[in-house]
């Protein structure tokens, strides 16, 4: 795993003055790769790399050329079919100097071109710079499980990165926060590809490219894969369940490749059971499982890995640490380059930083919510969708949006007297509706929060567009609510979420995280299965489960998803009230011109006082003041 940076300019220049620029932006990124660091600058281009060596510890220093030198590439991640790549490429006439994968990326590109990276079959992001064509190609994978960012300067010149930080070491680059960004964050509790919350900066896509030439206008990035949620109905349950655990275990086989230490994260939960299940299968010798557990009971799942780790045979290593680690709250800032409120980020960090403290590389069960509908949220969708689709849109709206408005928010009521959310999910149409299972904060939420100055600024854009954006591109049928929301989920809330909490919290401390499940063969079959083997009986992932039941325990399969909970409500109302007030109602906040005062004081007041709930707000709220603080000098409000 590593770090990637790099600066294409319009006109060809003298290199030694960009060399200062790409040392800043490789120092950002440092901790994704402590073990090399290496740069190359010619007319044209400059590029930086630092290395955290897996494969090939003595060769595959990047930058990296082909044998002519007028094709190089730095990238980040990991090319799991590159052997086979290389005997195909070296019987159409390549010579290869290294046995490390990157060296298959040069080459690759020579014989396909941009179609290079649908050959790839693994985890990624890459710049190419072809000297012959006078062109920059920059790529990243299917799933988005590696970061790739970019940004054009107002003079001409592009800077690209595998985070926004190294972006930031240029001081030209402007800290002009992205006002539709904002409204994206307080919906999702993070920023969604392809913006991000500085207006100049963009993410590429997962499953995109982007091919510049030099001194063009920048063009848009290529889609270059997606995934049809077309089920065949001719899967019975017990082939399904043979071939899903067969081509689970290719994807484990496949990963399990390095030179250096190689362990799992086991949380007891199903996904990284199933992991380490199939990874002890594979091995000749017992795997190394790294765990966290809390000093609280209610938020420790210790006792669930120990059992697993039981029966399988581990070699397991469990740590305890205390959940309130309140200075991360800053760290974390510094991490993402963004505010992310997502607050397992914090376990994510401890968890990495135990585990690196053992082996370099780690195989996780990340992923498999999103591609076997785990998700307790998938069914209630479903329950929605099913009860809209027995009246006509129009009739909906008409009746039930009025009510919606109407009716008073009752959360404190029993849930039969909770109008208010019922309406309000009858009325919407599918888009809207699953926007309402997901969102941080709602509509009316949102507003509330806002200044005019920000609401004036919006200019009527809604986060939803994020979501009907990928809802028109779609393979999956709204008459499936189940295909429907995942294929959002995967688009969405798992390459900004899920993945991006996991790269920065294991990159921080140079760890290197594996996603079996998020393998894109095993994905586009996935995608293939009916819903009724994913949902079945109020069981998510039920296909999955039923698959595993000769390999683990009962209780690791059918116990209630727990995941990384944390007491965010209680810290906010005891050992954080303090801070809290001093962040939300602070100068930083207010000085920033994008929140209404009053609504703030609200939050914080009836929260603490115990007459609401605000948890998800004031979280978010105190990780948006965290970022302002950490980029003071360098954000524009």
């Amino acid at each position: 795993m590593c770090g990637l940076a790099g600066i294409l300019v319009g006109r060809a220049d003298e290199p030694g003055a960009r060399a200062g620029l790409l040392e800043r932006m490789n120092a950002a990124q440092a901790h994704r790769g402590p073990d090399q660091s290496g740069a190359h600058h010619e007319a044209r281009v400059s590029l930086g790399h630092q290395r955290l060596s897996i494969i090939d510890l003595a060769a595959g220093q990047q930058p990296l050329a082909n044998e002519d030198g007028d094709v190089l590439t730095v990238y980040n991640g990991e090319i799991y079919n590159h052997e086979p790549l290389r005997r195909e490429l070296q019987e159409r006439g390549h010579r290869f100097r290294t046995r490390c994968d990157t060296e298959v990326i040069v080459h690759a590109w020579e014989e396909w071109g941009e179609r290079c990276v649908e050959r790839l079959r693994g985890m990624f992001s890459l710049a190419v710079w072809d000297r012959r064509r006078g062109r920059l190609f920059l790529a990243r994978d299917r799933l988005g499980i590696k970061p790739l960012c970019y940004a054009e300067l107002p003079d001409g010149r592009l800077l690209f990165a595998s985070e926004i930080k190294a972006l930031l070491a240029c001081p030209e680059l402007p800290r002009t926060l992205d006002p539709a960004a904002v409204e994206e964050y307080f919906a999702f509790g993070y920023v969604p590809e392809p913006r991000s919350l500085f207006a100049a900066v963009r993410k590429l896509p997962p499953g995109h490219t982007l091919t510049v030439t030099p001194g063009l206008p920048l063009g848009e990035p290529r889609q270059y894969w997606d995934v049809a949620f077309e089920a065949d109905p001719a899967w019975g349950e017990e082939a399904a369940a043979e071939a899903l655990l067969e081509r689970l275990r290719e994807a484990v086989r496949l990963r399990m490749a390095a030179d250096v230490p190689l362990g799992a994260f086991l949380s007891g939960g199903v996904d990284s059971s199933a992991v380490t299940a199939l990874m002890s299968e594979l091995s000749d010798r017992p795997v190394d499982a790294c765990s966290i557990g809390f000093g609280e009971r209610r938020y420790d799942e210790a006792e669930h890995a120990r059992a697993v780790a039981g029966h399988l045979g581990l070699r397991h290593h469990l740590d305890t640490v205390e959940p309130e680690r309140f200075a991360l709250i800053d760290e974390l800032a510094r991490l993402y380059d963004e505010p992310f409120a997502d607050s397992s980020a914090l376990p994510t960090y401890e968890v990495s930083r135990l585990t690196r403290c053992r082996v370099t590389v780690a195989l996780s069960g990340d992923g498999g919510d999103e591609l076997l509908a785990g998700y307790r949220r998938y069914r209630g969708y479903a329950r929605e969708q099913r009860l809209r689709g027995r009246l006509p849109a129009p009739l909906r709206r008409a009746v039930f949006g009025p009510l919606g408005r109407c009716y008073p928010k009752a959360d404190w009521a029993p849930r039969a007297l909770r109008g208010k959310a019922t309406f309000q999910a009858l009325a919407a149409d599918p888009v809207t509706g699953y926007l309402r299972s997901v969102a941080l904060l709602d509509d009316a939420s949102r507003r509330r929060l806002f200044s005019g100055r920000l609401r004036g600024e919006l200019q009527g854009y809604h986060a939803g567009e994020v979501l009907r954006r990928h809802a028109a591109a779609t393979h999956a049928p709204e008459r499936d609510p189940v295909a429907f929301a995942q294929y959002l989920d995967l688009k969405t809330w798992l390459p900004g979420d899920i993945l991006t909490k996991v790269d920065r919290a294991s990159m921080a401390h140079a760890l290197e995280v594996r996603v079996p499940l998020l393998d894109h063969q095993l994905v586009e079959w996935a995608a293939t299965l009916p819903s009724s083997l994913k949902v079945r009986g109020g069981e998510g992932k039920y296909l999955l489960k039923r698959a595993l039941e000769p390999r683990l325990p009962r209780g690791a399969l059918y116990r209630r998803k727990q995941g990384f909970e944390l007491p965010v409500a209680e810290w906010l109302r005891g050992p954080l009230r303090g801070r809290l007030r001093g962040a939300v109602l602070g100068e930083r906040l207010a000085d920033s011109g994008l929140f209404d005062p009053g609504c703030l004081r609200r939050l914080v007041d009836e929260h603490q006082a115990g007459r609401a709930n605000h948890a998800r707000a004031l979280w978010s709220l105190l990780m948006f003041e965290s970022f302002l603080r950490q980029r003071v000098e360098e954000v524009a409000v």
